[in-house]
């Protein structure tokens, strides 16, 4: 979801949510990310003057208006990716599958590969859907 900073303050005023530096930079980080950061992660890159409880605030307001999603992989660890273009408060358009690398532990988010479907039996009712490969990544198997 790379974009320009004017597309930043128009995704903020789409999905509801005032316009801050904190917030253009967070959005900037993610949609250039090549694999989902943590929270800390983002703290480092944004520098130290970043406040943290405004930092947590912030991805928790952004995730639940459909500007970014979690990327679950086999740790307590969240790690944020950008969410696609079409996604909103109400509904999210990332079905896809997550990849996380056993050498350098980034998880990539692989939006050409989507959830296959699961058919469950009538007593159950699926609310999310997170499917997590491991192996190596490209630029570790170049290694």
């Amino acid at each position: 979801m790379p974009v320009s900073s004017d597309r930043y303050v128009q995704l903020l005023a789409q999905h509801g949510l005032r316009n801050t530096a904190l917030r253009r930079s967070v959005l900037e980080l993610l949609s250039h990310a090549p694999y989902a950061l943590s929270g800390s992660e983002i703290e480092q890159a944004l520098g130290s003057d970043v406040d943290r409880i405004t930092l947590y605030r912030t991805l928790k307001s952004f995730e639940q208006q459909g500007l970014i999603h979690r990327a679950i992989d086999n740790t307590d660890v969240a790690k944020y990716a950008a969410c696609s273009i079409e996604c909103s408060q109400h509904a999210h358009f990332d079905n896809h599958v997550h990849f996380k690398c056993s050498r350098c532990q980034h998880v990539y988010c692989l939006p050409q590969v989507s959830i296959p479907a699961v058919t469950l039996p009538a007593q159950f009712v699926a609310e999310n859907r997170d499917y997590l490969l491991q192996g190596v990544c490209s630029q570790c198997k170049q290694e």
